[in-house]
């Protein structure tokens, strides 16, 4: 028998249909399902084995979902509007979260997905107990064009462009321009998620790599100091953009420790807590 139990479904949201798939573990606690979040040419594929690992070291369901036009979701025709993080915090999350029978929840996001856990954390204050973000990005800096004007480059050679194939299919060439011509487009560039902070009340675990290719420290250092709530910073020495990946063991530990913290002190009901604020590790 597995450890973990994978289910996949099909729920219905403006404009198509969303792919979701849960892993359960056979032994579990009693703690809030954790929402994957994915990044902007990733789905749930991508996660890999991550979510089962994450199931079954926090012993807690684990939920992930392709966004509208990624993966295993609907197509879209048109590319997303300049403020499509905010339309997945306000119109997809909630919708996709109410079918699922979600009342209460962890968010871990990845890159851009990190930045619509943190936005439907400052929405939703009382279901939404705590967060998990990585890679996430806090503005547009010239080392994200320079990583996506690199990547696009990449991405013009067949082989690597099969990759993208793999994993959407028919819409590959459509996650690809949604990405690059949203994030280089000059609309976009004075884009910042400072704003939204001040409204995450609950605890923050922000997660970077030292080398990420998109964004500098600068991101994880903003968001740990502005969100509303009790944050802990892990910077990651010799880390690229995702962690989860280059180093699953650090990042399951932190994780679990975060967590368990947080709930112990039940930091997700109160903004005075000896959970400490602010708090940077290099690891």
């Amino acid at each position: 028998m597995s450890d973990v139990s994978i289910e996949s479904r099909y729920v219905e949201v403006p404009g198509g249909h969303v792919f979701v798939r849960t892993w359960t573990p056979r032994v579990a606690l009693c703690g809030l399902p954790i929402v994957l979040m994915h990044d902007s040419l990733g789905s749930v594929e991508l996660w890999r084995d991550f979510p089962a690992m994450l199931a079954k070291r926090l012993a807690r369901s684990v939920v992930a979902y392709d966004r509208l036009g990624f993966g295993y979701s609907s197509e879209r025709t048109e590319l997303p509007a300049l403020s499509f993080i905010r339309e997945e915090a306000e119109v997809f999350f909630p919708c996709i979260i109410n079918q699922l029978d979600i009342n209460a929840y962890t968010l871990f996001g990845h890159s851009v997905g990190g930045v619509m856990a943190l936005l439907v954390a400052s929405l939703s204050p009382h279901q939404c107990h705590a967060v998990v973000s990585e890679s996430a990005q806090a503005f547009v800096e010239e080392r994200t064009r320079a990583g996506i004007l690199a990547a696009k480059r990449e991405f013009e050679d067949p082989a690597q462009f099969a990759k993208l194939l793999k994993r959407h299919g028919r819409k590959a060439q459509w996650v690809l321009n949604a990405w690059v011509e949203i994030w280089l487009s000059p609309d976009f560039a004075n884009w910042r998620l400072e704003p939204d902070l001040e409204s995450v009340r609950c605890p923050v675990l922000v997660i970077h790599g030292d080398q990420d290719e998109y964004g500098s420290v600068e991101f994880p250092r903003l968001i740990s100091c502005r969100v509303g709530g009790a944050a802990e910073l892990a910077i990651m020495a010799g880390c690229g953009h995702v962690p989860h990946r280059e180093r699953p063991d650090d990042v399951l530990t932190r994780v679990a420790r975060f967590l368990e913290h947080s709930v112990r002190n039940c930091v997700s009901l109160s903004h005075d807590t000896p959970f400490e604020r602010n708090t940077e590790e290099r690891l």
